[in-house]
């Protein structure tokens, strides 16, 4: 069986990505090819990815072939549909019996045996968090995407929330739908020396010297960030001894519409100054993949109350770690964290003031949800991951 898979999204194959589609593509395409030895590989990758760096991913494996798209240059010269039409040419010539999309978006006259992979559904869910005037946007969510999920032949969502936006978005069927979950790998053992000599290290990077909870993503209105600030508002104003001596670090880059609670940090930080004289939050911007995990693992809590998640891999990440989670009680969340977290109504500041009150007072409570999220992490695994996607390969094919 001759398998393709779309790789433009791996970008950084030395780390794997830090988020996203390029993030599940490279573990997956990693443990697919570990796994099966049975079936040839195609791998169509970015003309801009390099021989070294497609290395690591693929190795010596006999039954791999790599490919780029030699489109990038003419990219923005092409008109829509003739580039379309040259990929679907492109892959045409490897005669597929089937072709996976881990983005979630086909050639748009492909026409073979496929597959794809539909991750979030936010943009449809909640367009009013998204910037409007991208054109971009407009031709993938009223376009390709539906036209993908009208043509593939199967779709892989990675949580019952995200499989039933698909069915009632798009008017989908059950039995098209599997549900197949992400899995979490780390690249060092938290408990090591040498990965504790390097959470040391990024402690000194950031210049942290207090206890701190965290939070860690795109800045947006999505991520309710916000609401974690106005919770601590209120501890100011009731139980200001509870913040005194911790920071609550924010890490991650400046999406849409960041301001805002970059304006309320501060305002926060002088009601701080007046009440325990410290400042109580700071937003590190963009951290590293390889600085990540060790800040992660060395903050008290995790602070997640997202709106929606198609799935919400760093709340996996953290349980995985042994680090306590805040997070929310609605879309795939809950399917994640089952009991290993302490989730919240996200759109109630009573209860993120409840349940940060718990995490900073009670330190047995949070060494009991460290236990409960590595259990609940150890169930989630990439092998299996892939194990269930030949199966649809298999199935198709």
């Amino acid at each position: 069986m001759r398998i393709g898979i779309n790789c433009r999204t791996i970008l950084n194959p030395g780390f794997g990505e830090g988020a996203g589609v390029g993030h599940y593509t490279y573990y997956l395409v990693k443990n697919l090819i570990r796994l099966d030895q049975k079936n040839d590989y195609h791998l169509y990758f970015d003309e801009l990815i390099g021989d070294e760096a497609i290395c690591k991913i693929v190795g010596d494996a006999p039954n791999v072939i790599c490919r780029r798209f030699p489109f990038h240059q003419y990219k923005k010269f092409l008109p829509f549909a003739y580039s379309h039409v040259l990929v679907t040419a492109f892959l045409g010539r490897d005669k597929l019996d089937v072709f996976h999309a881990p983005s979630g978006i086909l050639p748009y006259t492909y026409g073979g045996k496929s597959v794809i992979t539909v991750h979030d559904l936010a943009i449809y869910k909640h367009p009013e968090w998204f910037p409007d005037g991208r054109i971009s946007k407009s031709v993938s969510t009223k376009m390709l995407v539906p036209k993908s999920v009208e043509a593939a032949d199967k779709i892989i969502a990675p949580s019952e929330s995200t499989k039933k936006d698909i069915m009632e978005l798009f008017s989908v069927g059950a039995e098209k739908i599997e549900v197949i979950h992400h899995g979490v790998e780390l690249t060092k053992d938290p408990e090591s020396v040498e990965f504790q000599n390097l959470a040391t290290r990024v402690k000194e990077k950031y210049e942290i010297k207090k206890p701190y909870f965290l939070t860690l993503g795109t800045l947006e209105p999505r991520k309710n960030v916000r609401l974690t600030l106005e919770a601590m508002e209120q501890i100011l104003k009731e139980s200001p001894e509870l913040l005194a001596g911790v920071e609550y670090l924010i890490a991650g880059v400046k999406g849409w519409n960041y301001e805002e609670t970059l304006d309320f940090s501060e305002e926060l930080n002088k009601l701080a100054l007046e009440k325990i004289n410290s400042r109580v939050v700071r937003y590190l911007g963009y951290v590293s993949h390889a600085d990540k995990f060790p800040l992660m693992t060395g903050s008290m809590f995790f602070v997640f109350p997202s709106l929606y998640e198609g799935f919400g891999l760093p709340i996996l990440e953290a349980l995985r770690m042994g680090v306590p989670v805040i997070s929310s009680n609605i879309s795939s969340i809950p399917e994640v964290t089952g009991e290993a977290a302490l989730l919240i109504n996200p759109e109630s500041k009573k209860d993120m003031q409840d349940a940060l009150g718990k995490f900073l007072r009670d330190a047995e409570s949070r060494a009991r949800y460290s236990v409960l999220g590595k259990q609940r992490a150890s169930k989630f695994d990439w092998s299996e991951t892939a194990r269930k996607t030949i199966e649809i390969y298999r199935g198709l094919a």
